[in-house]
């Protein structure tokens, strides 16, 4: 399957994940994506970033209790 918007589909996974309140979620890596989640990562919405073979590891952030510091 070609993937159309991979930015699209970035943020879906991250949603997802976040709604499933994982701890991480993986993503197949690009320079663009990278760049997108350096900025989601300096701006408080994601914990960490890490960039693994062809793969970028993404921690996410909850509040106290689980709050979800992405919403919507």
């Amino acid at each position: 399957m070609v993937m159309t918007d991979p930015i699209a589909d970035m943020l879906t996974r991250i949603r997802n994940a976040n709604a499933a309140l994982h701890e991480t979620v993986n993503i197949p890596a690009s320079r663009m994506k990278a760049a997108v989640l350096d900025i989601l990562l300096q701006e408080g919405f994601v914990k960490n970033v890490e960039k693994e073979e062809n793969t970028l590891k993404v921690t996410l952030k909850y509040g106290s209790n689980n709050e979800k510091v992405i919403t919507g």
